[in-house]
């Protein structure tokens, strides 16, 4: 207990002063029955003036009231002294300094134990004394009246005082406050409150705002949130009362806090997904960015799932009893060992009986939610009992399925599960659902749209490429065709090794500018065409100008092309050159080198010149040919990658498929959005 605060001790003991008669200063004047002044305080000298030497002796109607009402004060002193009954009023005095002042009188008689009479008087500015009635009055209708719940704790922290607001939050009467803590009145509010209160009391730091949740007598089936502020009573004079304690009714702006900042994170995860998801064209990985945005902000399990019929490019509408056949694309788990193992994994297809929540989803086309998972709803979750169990073992307890629909189809689910975060699925998760599962419907539609038509591109591509004997005339020959990656089209490389007449052998590498099944299809026309000139025997330089013509009719079509001619008989190549990048000319003790050849116009730009040079190639020489896909990258300069690409060449003698598989291992960066043709050959020694 704060000593300064305390009343008087058990044993018995003075108590402090009051504040309140300090702020009065209350005057105390005894008369005798003459009238005369027998005894004068210090407050008297202070509010008449007069010190006590001045005062003792002398008629005190002459000292304490104005001259006007001498004769009516000396029949009211008579009155009080015949009768014994007190009297009070007001009167106006004169000062010793000449001012006037109302002063509140109080006389009463008094008897000592001979039986001698006397007359105390009470006296005090009455301004000051109005001052504290209004003072007072105000504070009590402000207490009363206020909407606000306000109590008064003892230095033991006991209730003294709640007013009717508090009484209403709190739906206990004030009687049943009053002498008794907060916890024997409110059990179920925060402990800690009254430590904080102690603290208060100890300190005399206020707690402003403090938010506390519980529940009162007055709403005891529902959780309120409260703001406190509590501050340390002190009277005039220092010494400490209590502690006074307001308490607001929050409840309403809490829960718009709660939801305006469900509402910021949502809007937060949608940004969020808008940048993360469809980075790229890839089906599997704009699949796992969706459930890697949806984990764990949303749920602690994650799964992207798409009807197989949609993964193979039909539209399918389920029946009723049909079951659902459906591809695992990603699956999402915040630690959840027993969870993942449930889910099926990435590739995995399984069959989902009609009774299955995600048939439901897909079928409907609706989302299809559990908030409260039950033993037996594991069941129409799980595709299997076993996973159902592991579902059960990792504490799944609410469930979210959501449709993906693109384009006015549904192409599988979103699955969400629940396992650490406590809460169920709600009306705003299922928005938030929702909007993410709209927004990676379409990214997920165009990857798939997009993977089929790459696919189609690159079987065609593949179609149109030949295959040669790994010997040929008089060459040892390997190639290699590596596709662009994953985030873009098919270009329009190719290569070719045609047999000549008299065991002379051609070699074409070439390129299509552009990308698709257009290329593709430019890149077959340019090939026959190479095909059937080069059957004629012509001079390299004469058939690129052919083909030239050729491109110039194929839709405004520009490709690259090197064109030569092997001659065992002659142990020569001839090598004609359409705006390609040059082949590499690799014989025995000596590096390998750039073949200097006219690099002429692209094909398709017409008026434009073709040149043949004739370039040695002894039996054990190689010549590399290769299109830009090898060797360009965004980050290193053509000069420097064509330098790495003849360090690679340092050994004449290894096998050529090695050659192959270096080249495009050290070579071909993922990040390179083109396609590689890739063709080497190299003279054999005569038999």
């Amino acid at each position: 207990m704060n000593g300064a605060g305390s009343s008087a001790a058990e044993g018995g003991g003075p108590t402090a002063p009051s504040g309140l008669l300090d702020v009065l200063n209350v005057a105390s004047v005894v008369l005798d029955t003459q009238g005369r002044i027998a005894l004068w305080s210090p407050q008297a000298e202070e509010l008449f003036g007069y010190s006590a030497n001045e005062a003792l002796g002398r008629y005190a109607a002459h000292v304490m009231v104005h001259e006007r009402h001498v004769d009516l004060v000396v029949q009211l002193f008579a009155d009080v002294m015949a009768t014994g009954e007190s009297w009070a009023g007001a009167f106006p005095i004169r000062r010793k300094d000449g001012t006037t002042r109302l002063v509140e009188f109080r006389n009463m008689r008094l008897m000592d134990d001979r039986g001698d009479v006397y007359a105390l008087g009470l006296a005090t500015d009455r301004t000051t004394v109005r001052r504290l009635e209004r003072d007072l009055a105000l504070s009590t209708r402000m207490v009363a009246q206020s909407p606000n719940g306000l109590a008064v704790l003892d230095t033991d922290l006991r209730y003294v005082s709640v007013n009717p607001a508090l009484e209403r939050i709190n739906g206990v009467p004030a009687a049943d406050h009053v002498g008794r803590t907060i916890h024997e009145v409110l059990p179920r509010l925060d402990a800690a409150l009254e430590a904080a209160a102690r603290q208060v009391l100890r300190t005399g730091e206020p707690l402003v705002d403090r938010s506390t949740v519980g529940r009162t007598p007055a709403d005891p089936d529902e959780d309120h949130v409260w703001s406190l502020s509590l501050y340390r009573l002190e009277d005039a004079r220092g010494t400490v009362l209590g502690v006074a304690v307001s308490v607001v009714d929050v409840t309403d702006r809490h829960h718009a806090a709660v939801e305006a900042e469900a509402a910021r994170r949502r809007l937060a995860l949608i940004a969020d997904a808008s940048a993360r998801i469809g980075t790229t064209l890839d089906l599997e990985r704009t699949a796992f960015e969706l459930a890697d945005v949806a984990v764990p902000e949303l749920a602690d399990v994650a799964a992207v799932d798409l009807l197989d019929a949609v993964m193979a490019g039909r539209r399918t509408s389920l029946k009723p009893a049909e079951s659902a056949v459906i591809r695992a694309l990603a699956v999402r788990a915040a630690d959840e060992p027993d969870a993942l193992r449930a889910a099926d994994q990435p590739g995995q297809v399984a069959r989902y009986a009609p009774d299955r929540l995600v048939t439901e989803c897909v079928r409907s086309g609706r989302p299809v939610m559990v908030a409260q998972v039950k033993d037996e709803d594991l069941g129409r979750i799980a595709h299997s009992p076993e996973a159902a169990a592991l579902l059960a073992r990792a504490g799944v307890h609410s469930y979210l399925a959501v449709p993906l629909i693109a384009r006015g189809e549904v192409l599988g689910a979103l699955d969400l599960k629940r396992t650490r975060n406590p809460l169920p699925f709600g009306r705003d998760d299922l928005l938030l659902a929702r909007e993410l599962a709209a927004r990676a419907a379409v990214q997920i539609d165009n990857a798939r749209w997009y993977q089929s038509a790459r696919t189609t591109a690159l079987t065609l591509q593949r179609s149109l490429l030949p295959s040669h004997p790994p010997v040929t005339g008089g060459l040892e020959v390997a190639s290699r065709y590596q596709p662009a990656g994953a985030t873009t089209e098919v270009g329009g490389d190719w290569f070719d090794v045609i047999p000549l007449p008299d065991g002379k052998t051609a070699l074409v590498v070439g390129d299509v500018m552009g990308s698709g099944i257009d290329a593709a299809a430019t890149m077959g026309r340019l090939r026959t065409a190479t095909t059937t000139l080069a059957s004629l025997d012509l001079d390299p330089a004469v058939l690129l100008e052919h083909l030239d013509r050729i491109t110039q009719g194929l839709d405004h079509s520009i490709a690259t092309c090197v064109y030569a001619v092997h001659d065992p008989r002659l142990g020569r190549c001839r090598i004609a050159n359409a705006g390609h990048l040059p082949p590499v000319h690799l014989r025995a003790s000596r590096p390998p080198e750039l073949l200097d050849l006219p690099t002429g116009a692209p094909l398709g730009v017409g008026g434009v010149p073709f040149s043949t040079t004739d370039v040695d190639f002894a039996p054990g020489d190689q010549l590399v040919l290769y299109t830009d896909g090898l060797v360009e990258t965004r980050t290193h300069s053509l000069d420097e990658r064509l330098e790495a690409l003849l360090a690679l060449l340092d050994d004449p003698a290894r096998p050529l498929e090695e050659v192959c598989d270096l080249l495009l291992s050290a070579l071909h960066h993922p990040d390179n959005h083109d396609d590689v043709a890739l063709l080497l050959a190299r003279a054999r020694p005569e038999e």
